[in-house]
């Protein structure tokens, strides 16, 4: 058995041996069997694609070859990731790869022990994702100095903004070049709400509106888990409620403003729907997004309509921006050496990466050239059976296939997104968390109670901001804000030496 492990290590090492050129699945013989150590991969997703199971088929007779393991893939609606993930630590279920981000409270779960230190694995199995991603990119997935995350290398930045159904701006004429700030959307929804009754013209949820659009990494840095805030404008660094400021309390106005109107769906507050999938069924006109370069043909994708975004923000880069999407190995991984070798394989392999992203040649799409694919005929996004369509989250996206109606130059301007955005004053600062977890954790609690009703415009934020904002601070909210303040005046001492010692 060692015998055999040496032998795949090598093959693994070597980089040159690929037993499954692009020939199609049929061709293929069964190759994994029940010694390859099983690793469990989970991450949120909208909808289970029907050809998931075809596809894990795939990548598990790909997989058995290249480093003696099978994957089994659990996806999780993002409505209940936090619950379905929290019982399966509990329970010590297993889990080898967790998609993580500094938005999922990256910081919080490694300060709950649920993240194991990759390091040691990362310098031993992960030398091409170090090779890939710049070493400013490897030292944002850092808490106290050691790794627990590794980054998808794709875009780390972004702006915020509105998706909209073309078909209908252009049906009623709508000129979308003209918009420039939320404001400017009443109208367009107002029309929409007049002329297609049985269309909801804002499709928003909880956690993803307008107004936690705009806040969060829109005009403020959150700088990690917990209240406290840097301001975007400007050179202050002080560390401000987000809830006091002025601008939350307009946002807010807003989406009370337009509930009433009726320019929400009743459910937003409560809703787990993903807004894509809404629109996909025909029941939705607008969401409010993260944008970055394509993301147009990506919501078109998703949603199999045409889909056009409005741009609210200049690109803005955080370090949650390049925390936004990793993998981390849990404390309840059964092979945390395989995870890293899997892990690697993304960054490596644009065999595996497309398979995963896209799923199986000739089935799920057909190649243009060695780079562009697009449907096989007669298959479109509505009735492809896999459809994932979240290339961001694995490897290095840049090594995935573009579609046939993207811009064949889009990695390019990828790099010219991440060089031109703004830079936030705090990028790089990784706050720790640890000596106010409680109140993080009673600060969490009264956000859970207040914040759905003000994020989706459910009641007047004249009535209930005061009481929310009373009751963060009975819950520790200005201890956290003290706390973020010293540690990143810290990190600003610390980079002035460390800039005085290159000098």
């Amino acid at each position: 058995m060692l015998l055999v492990l040496a032998i795949g290590w090598l093959i693994y090492s070597d980089g040159r041996y690929d037993p499954y050129p692009s020939s199609p699945a049929s061709d293929r013989k069964e190759t994994s069997h029940p010694a390859d150590d099983k690793l469990v991969m989970m991450f949120p997703s909208g909808s289970v694609p029907r050809d998931l199971p075809l596809v894990q088929k795939e990548i598990n007779r790909y997989l058995s070859t290249k480093i003696g393991a099978r994957i089994e893939i659990k996806l999780v609606e993002r409505g209940v990731w936090a619950e379905k993930t929290g019982l399966m630590f509990a329970s010590g279920e297993q889990i080898d790869l967790l998609f993580a981000a500094g938005w999922m409270r990256f910081a919080e779960e490694v300060a709950k022990g649920r993240f194991l230190p990759l390091d040691d694995w990362l310098n031993r199995y992960g030398k091409d994702i170090v090779q890939t991603l710049d070493p400013s990119i490897l030292e944002a997935g850092k808490i106290n100095g050691k790794v627990y995350g590794i980054e998808t290398n794709k875009e780390f930045a972004s702006s915020k903004g509105i998706v909209v159904r073309k078909d209908l701006a252009d049906k009623y004429g709508i000129d979308l070049s003209s918009i420039r700030t939320l404001e400017d959307f009443g109208p367009v929804f107002q029309k929409i709400k007049e002329n297609e009754p049985d269309v909801i013209p804002l499709q928003a949820r909880a956690d993803r509106s307008p107004l936690t659009f705009m806040m969060q990494y829109g005009l403020f840095d959150l700088l990690g888990d917990g209240p406290g805030v840097l301001e975007r404008d400007g050179d202050g660094m002080k560390v401000v409620n987000m809830e006091e400021t002025k601008a939350f309390h307009q946002y807010a106005q807003l989406m009370y403003e337009w509930n009433r109107a009726g320019y929400l769906n009743p459910d937003a507050s409560t809703t787990k729907d993903t807004e894509s999938e809404v629109v996909k069924a025909g029941k939705a006109f607008a969401y409010a997004e993260s944008l970055k370069p394509g993301f147009d043909m990506q919501a078109s994708r998703g949603t199999g309509m045409p889909m056009v975004t409005v741009e609210l923000t200049r690109p803005y880069t955080t370090t949650a921006d390049t925390t936004s999407a990793m993998f981390a190995i849990t404390k309840n991984a059964k092979h945390p050496e395989k995870a890293m070798m899997f892990l690697n394989l993304l960054f490596k392999d644009k065999y595996l990466l497309n398979l995963l992203n896209w799923g199986i040649e000739g089935t799920h799409y057909v190649k243009k050239s060695d780079t562009v694919i697009n449907y096989p005929p007669g298959v479109d996004a509505r009735s492809v059976g896999y459809n994932l369509n979240q290339s961001w989250m694995f490897g290095n996206q840049l090594n995935s296939y573009l579609w046939a109606n993207e811009d064949p130059h889009l990695w390019d301007e990828y790099r010219q997104f991440n060089e031109n955005a703004d830079k936030s004053k705090a990028l790089g600062f990784v706050f720790n968390p640890d000596t106010v977890k409680a109140e993080i954790a009673a600060c969490m609690l009264v956000s859970k109670e207040f914040a759905p009703a003000l994020n989706t415009g459910e009641q007047d934020p004249s009535v209930i901001l005061p009481m929310y904002i009373d009751r963060l601070k009975a819950a520790g909210a200005d201890q956290i804000i003290q706390e973020k303040q010293r540690q990143l005046e810290e990190w600003l001492v610390s980079r002035e030496h460390a800039a005085g010692d290159r000098r």
